[in-house]
């Protein structure tokens, strides 16, 4: 007869936490829970930060979850220190230990950073976005680093605010994650309103005065009143160091979100299991759908399906919506389902392994709708 699972703690209070707390509830444990987070703030979307917090003039409430209701011991403002996989015990910078029969690891991931210059912004946490907001605010010049989803998310961002704005990519923005067909339709909208892109090699930050300059790969040197940088995360993974459940800072799980059959990983800092290789896949709906899986197979065990994930992305930026389900980045040219080149589409994909993408841009549809296309599109 197995023991009966009497304290859980999950650390990490983004909305992979969160929803590992919220799924745990509802699969029947109704033990002790514990959140341990290392923001004083209760969780929020951290997608709305690149989105709507930063463009959407007074509004400060697109980041607010609903209140939650897994009626957890919330520890805010706590960071774990370390974790004791023998005796079961998570060390807290408090100098206190939670005990736990099942533990959820949730702690994200952080931004890289191209220097160690106070001035280099980036934009991870709400402080953060908050902070950039009001800087923005003054209509700075801008030099973003970083031509991915949220670099290109930001560029927008301080546009629509009013700011002067270049871009500063490794290769044509967004090709590395959409693929050249959709990174050319964000690359030329982003053009025509205003922004300024340039291609390099490489960038590095350094300081000249009180100013802190790009440099790019041929010497030129590109200088503004505020540089942000977007230039991928590094998972938070370091607490972990002397567990042996870190391989080169991500931990490697199972098909259901474990690592041991105590302890699930979840969110940024875990790479499962994919039709495409083990990956880390560092979105919010990957978060979710982790979470839900592994909460289950906490109490469950192996009696839990597998993840069967479907990536979805979306993204908003120089008036553009895009929302997309499937395997990214895309190659060649789509099938168009509705509409056409000059205007809102609904299109689709197919890979030589037999999936499919559907994406929907400008164009109002489900995401059932465009999961259904993209089975298809195989």
């Amino acid at each position: 007869m197995s023991t009966p699972i009497q304290r859980v703690v999950v650390v990490g209070n983004g909305i992979a936490g969160l929803t590992a707390a919220d799924t745990l509830r509802q699969a029947g444990f109704d033990g002790e829970l514990t959140i341990v987070g290392d923001e004083t703030h209760p969780a929020y979307s951290r997608p709305a930060l690149s989105k709507a917090l930063l463009r959407d003039g007074d509004d400060l409430s697109s980041h607010k979850l609903p209140p939650t209701t897994h009626g957890a011991i919330e520890l805010l403002g706590v960071r774990a220190t370390g974790l004791d996989v023998d005796r079961r015990l998570v060390a807290l910078d408090d100098g206190g230990a939670l005990p736990y029969d099942r533990l959820v690891l949730a702690t994200g991931s952080r931004a890289r950073r191209l220097s160690d210059l106070p001035e280099e912004v980036v934009l991870r946490g709400l402080d953060d976005a908050l902070a950039l907001r009001k800087r923005v605010a003054d209509r700075p010049s801008v030099v973003v680093v970083g031509g991915g989803p949220l670099g290109m998310e930001i560029a927008s961002g301080c546009l629509a605010a009013g700011c002067r704005v270049t871009l500063v990519s490794q290769g044509l923005p967004l090709v590395l994650q959409l693929g050249p067909y959709l990174a050319g339709a964000f690359v030329t909208a982003a053009r025509e309103r205003g922004l300024s892109i340039v291609q390099t090699g490489s960038a590095r930050l350094d300081r000249r005065g009180d100013d802190v300059r790009v440099v790019l790969d041929d010497g030129a040197v590109l200088e503004a009143e505020l540089v942000v940088t977007a230039v991928g995360d590094v998972p938070n993974t370091e607490w972990l160091a002397d567990t042996g459940l870190a391989d080169r800072g991500v931990i490697q799980v199972d098909c259901r979100g474990l690592v041991r059959p105590e302890i699930a990983a979840v969110g940024d800092l875990a790479a499962f299991p994919t039709p495409h290789g083990r990956r880390r896949i560092p979105l919010w709906s990957s978060a979710i759908e982790q979470a839900k899986v592994a909460a289950v197979a906490l109490v469950r065990g192996d009696d839990t399906p597998p993840l069967a994930f479907q990536p979805y992305f979306w993204t908003e930026q120089f008036g553009l919506s895009l929302k997309a389900v499937g395997h990214l980045p895309l190659e060649g040219e789509p099938t168009y389902v509705e509409g056409g080149p000059d205007g809102p589409a609904l299109m689709r994909w197919s890979h030589g392994d037999g999936s499919g993408a559907a994406v929907a841009l400008n164009h109002r549809t489900s995401i059932p709708r465009l999961r259904r296309l993209s089975q298809q599109a195989g």
